[in-house]
């Protein structure tokens, strides 16, 4: 017996006339492809939870919207219009917009192993903005041709850990000391931890 919740009919109902045969073929695709579903409503729209978010829809007033929790991975690449709106389905604004059931039923048992195994969608790195280079480390460097060059040639990831370096010093007397070696290994092209290359 499927487990509903009533403020999800209520949803249903209070939805523009349009809406309402969408949601509830939505509703029924979940329930048939993953009889556990759990219904509940988060953030004002319905949400379908098995192990864990599963999936969601919405009403406007000229369109529908669904979408899965990690849709990055059941939806690869995407589909044509999904920009057009939140989820991965874009603007639905009739049944036929959406994939067939069968496809949609995938999707959703895609969603259900994810869930089950645990699976996260890797969170893209952030760039890390490049460093400024201290003047009192730029002035050393400017008295040594080739350390410049190789510093200026290296890529940012290998000038930050120098920067870094030189700027964590908590001294003075430890952070000139860091300066010269720096000058001493890009003179000779070497990276900060080139012994642990």
């Amino acid at each position: 017996m499927r487990k509903t919740d009533p403020r999800i009919d209520t949803f249903i109902e209070n939805a523009e006339e349009f809406a309402q045969p969408i949601l509830r073929y939505l509703r029924n695709v979940v329930h048939d492809a993953c009889p556990e579903v759990e219904e509940t409503i988060k953030w004002g729209m319905p949400y379908f939870e098995y192990r864990g978010n599963l999936c969601h829809m919405a009403a406007f007033k000229q369109h529908c919207a669904f979408g899965f929790w990690k849709g990055s991975l059941i939806l690869e690449g995407g589909i044509p219009g999904m920009d057009s709106a939140m989820g991965q389905f874009g603007r639905i604004t009739s049944t036929d917009d959406l994939p067939p059931r069968e496809t949609l039923m995938a999707y959703v048992k895609r969603a259900m192993e994810l869930n089950e195994g645990g699976i996260k969608p890797k969170k893209p790195k952030a760039a890390k903005p490049e460093l400024e280079t201290p003047d009192d480390f730029t002035a050393a460097l400017a008295g040594d041709p080739a350390a410049l060059e190789a510093f200026e040639s290296m890529s940012p990831g290998y000038r930050r850990e120098y920067i870094e370096w030189i700027v964590d010093a908590k001294r003075d007397d430890t952070r000139r000391r860091r300066i010269e070696k720096a000058v001493e290994q890009l003179s000779e092209g070497k990276s900060l931890n080139w012994k642990y290359q």
